[in-house]
């Protein structure tokens, strides 16, 4: 066995298992071991078009040894190391065939990240160093010599030992949920009565400030911006940015260091057990559809300098390289390639074993079904998933598009999925605007898409207004255009059709009759999605008037611009405490009601006319009517009673009459918006017409 030594006492190794891949703590038969019983770490690395592969360790002052790997006929190298530990700081380099017109290229002086790495120390610094290739005067690429280690960032040896307490997850059925869409480290950023030293990090997260205000609010589960490891794109660097997000990421199975106080790892677990305790699921927002390295010609991070064309869609035309570009960022994954899949599936089943994660919100989730770059509900991902004992258990969300030929997809993912729906979110928007002939598409949204997921039922839709993508609520209703400029694209960035109205005024204004109007437009809002049917998904700050000043696309916004504004905590006259309230009751209303949180689809919603006549949704395509009325009901359990909700989107009050309902004894009036204590129980008895105010939402409950 060849070995290279740059200190004088080095490890030796010796042929190890190409299973698992990554470093896995072993004892001396290589079976998984914990940290106290383990005799060294099995490595292990897919590259099969690899010439030798390497194996760097480094020490605590940063030097390293290397040691030749062992080949398989899998396409997977290996070897076992004893006397490492968990902590040790690791990674890859591979030899082999270099050509500027080949793929795989490899070059043995570039570190790279292990792809099943489960801890990432260091960040990538942006330099030459990190291309495997330099341009010469004529433009071609030549072979480059120079060493990347000293700029790229180390993967670590991590044992999974971890005391969950006798905690376990909540599993809350889909109906039962709402979902809270939020950024980990903007969340708690500038939250007062979190420590500043935890706020923005997991700790932040599951402080206790943050879980019972969490819990208190009323939602059921956290849906995480990505956690995973990423790095932000050079060109963000050079302009003094980062990609705050994170949909960027390097390695799929390690947390994201920066949000950790001291060991990520043990953190986010603490965070998922401290979040369980209070009833709280963890949904991750995951990108297996790109990663950081970017096009064909960008940077030698990871897969890239292992195998290229298995992890990723390339092109080749005579010999010039590219890569497919289904995601926007440069890459798309390549899920023909089995090693993908089982990357992929590897993660997952990492998540939800060791961190006993929830579920998942993938995006771009239709490239994870392409086949030949074709769409397919046939897809192997969607077969693996469903027969995995462990990942068929928890939630699998999709965001229903890519950018790649045929790439929008509703309604065609697995029965057991769920989808963000966006003809939900623009629907809304579009009624409450006051745009004519929409109350036919509101009447399909509000109850649960039927024409849509006919063939998965109510429960595959996520309904939601607003999401980290495009205006939050409270931008919504302040700007008609976006205000991007601090993203330094000349404000040509982020979505230009929001379906948005500034009710007069563009931005902030002292006007109180306009930001009253405003308030009334959120709470119509956010009241119609917590009694739509299907799973709420509601924006973190929405229910507290958060604003990012007009930015609908602050992917780059590490600042105040996107992280959450606390102040209105202690100021209960503001708008953001009046909307918290409200959101906060909304939230609980719909929890308490059985209607509402039907699991078995016996809930019924029939649509009325401002006369009160009972008609289908296609009744409203050739009227120009601003007023819709649903009838939520179980016609197979009276006891239930009746929840009849009216959107009335005109500038003017309308009258609207309610059919005659004998069996119920009791009505009362449970939320009208237009009135200063929006949630009320207002006594109604013997009534049929119901005067609703000038763009105001009504809530009638009818009991036995």
């Amino acid at each position: 066995m060849e070995m290279l030594s740059t200190s004088q006492e080095g490890y030796t190794g010796v042929p190890g298992r190409t299973a698992p891949q990554g470093a896995t703590l072993v004892d001396s038969n290589y079976q998984s071991a914990s940290v106290n019983n383990a005799t060294g770490v099995n490595f292990s690395v897919y590259a099969p078009s690899a010439s030798r592969l390497f194996l760097a360790l480094f020490d605590a002052d940063g030097q390293e040894q290397q040691l030749t790997m062992f080949p398989s006929s899998e396409g997977i190298w290996h070897i076992y190391v004893e006397g490492v530990n968990a902590g040790q700081l690791y990674g890859f380099r591979a030899d082999g065939c270099w050509s500027p017109s080949s793929t795989p290229r490899f070059n043995k002086n570039k570190l790279l990240m292990d792809p099943y790495a489960r801890e990432i120390r260091g960040e990538v610094q942006w330099c030459p160093e990190l291309f495997d290739y330099k341009i010469d005067e004529s433009g071609h690429w030549l072979f480059d010599e120079q060493d990347s280690a000293a700029k790229m960032p180390r993967s670590v040896v991590r044992e999974a030992d971890f005391d969950w307490q006798g905690v376990t997850p909540p599993q809350i059925p889909d109906q039962q949920s709402i979902y809270y869409e939020t950024h980990l480290k903007g969340f708690t950023k500038t939250h007062p009565d979190i420590p500043e030293e935890l706020r923005g990090t997991y700790l932040g997260m599951c402080h206790p400030v943050a879980t019972e205000y969490l819990k208190t609010l009323g939602i059921t589960a956290v849906e995480l911006m990505p956690i995973t490891y990423s790095a932000s794109e050079e060109r963000l660097t050079d302009l003094n940015l980062c990609n705050y997000w994170g949909y960027n990421p390097l390695c799929m199975m390690a947390p994201h260091s920066p949000y950790a106080v001291t060991d990520p790892v043990t953190e986010l677990k603490t965070m998922v057990r401290e979040l369980h305790r209070e009833g709280i699921e963890v949904i991750m927002d995951v990108v297996f559809n790109h990663t950081c390295e970017g096009g064909h010609g960008g940077p030698f991070l990871s897969m890239r300098g292992l195998a290229e064309d298995d992890y990723y869609l390339m092109n080749d035309h005579d010999g010039y390289l590219s890569s497919e570009n289904y995601s926007g960022c440069g890459n798309t994954m390549n899920f023909d390639s089995n090693q993908t899949l089982r990357l992929t599936m590897d993660a997952l089943r990492h998540w939800v074993v060791e961190y006993q994660i929830d579920g998942f919100r993938f995006d771009l989730a239709p490239t994870m079904a392409r086949q030949h770059r074709h769409y397919t509900q046939e897809a192997p991902f969607f077969h693996a998933v469903h027969q995995d004992p462990i990942l068929s258990q928890v939630k699998m969300i999709a965001e229903p598009w890519d950018i790649g030929p045929d790439g929008y997809h509703l309604t065609d993912f697995p029965n057991e999925w769920q989808v963000w729906n966006d003809r939900y979110r623009d629907g809304c928007r579009k009624f409450w605007m006051g745009s004519r002939g929409i109350q036919t598409e509101l009447a399909w949204r509000f109850s649960g898409s039927p024409d849509l997921f006919c063939r998965q039922t109510y429960k595959a839709t996520v309904n939601y207004i607003c999401s980290h993508d495009g205006f939050n609520l409270m931008d919504l209703v302040s700007y008609n255009q976006r205000h991007n400029l601090a993203n330094g694209e000349d404000g040509r960035d982020g979505d230009e059709h929001n379906h948005s109205w500034n009710h007069g005024v563009e931005g902030r204004t002292d006007d109180e009759q306009i930001n009253h109007a405003r308030l009334i437009s959120r709470m119509n809002l956010v009241g119609m999605l917590m009694l739509a049917k299907g799973t709420p998904m509601l924006l973190a700050g929405d229910e507290f008037s958060n604003s990012q000043d007009g930015n609908n696309n602050a992917y780059c916004q590490d600042t105040t611009i996107a992280w959450m504004d606390w102040s209105w905590l202690h100021d209960a006259d503001s708008d953001g405490a009046v909307m918290h309230a409200f959101c906060r009751k909304m939230m609980h209303f719909r929890r308490q009601q059985p209607l509402l949180t039907d699991e078995l689809n016996n809930t019924t919603y029939e649509f009325f006319s401002p006369e009160g006549k009972q008609v289908d949704p296609v009744y409203f395509i050739d009227r120009h009517c601003y007023t819709l009325t649903a009838k939520i009901y179980d016609p197979n359990d009276a006891h239930k009673g009746i929840i009849w909700v009216i959107m009335n989107a005109s500038k003017r009050p309308t009258q609207v009459l309610i059919p005659e309902t004998a069996q119920y004894q009791k009505r009362e009036v449970v939320i009208d918006t237009s009135k200063e204590a929006a949630l009320i129980h207002e006594p109604s008895i013997n009534r049929k017409s119901y005067e609703v105010g000038s763009a105001s939402l009504l809530v009638i409950k009818d009991e036995a």
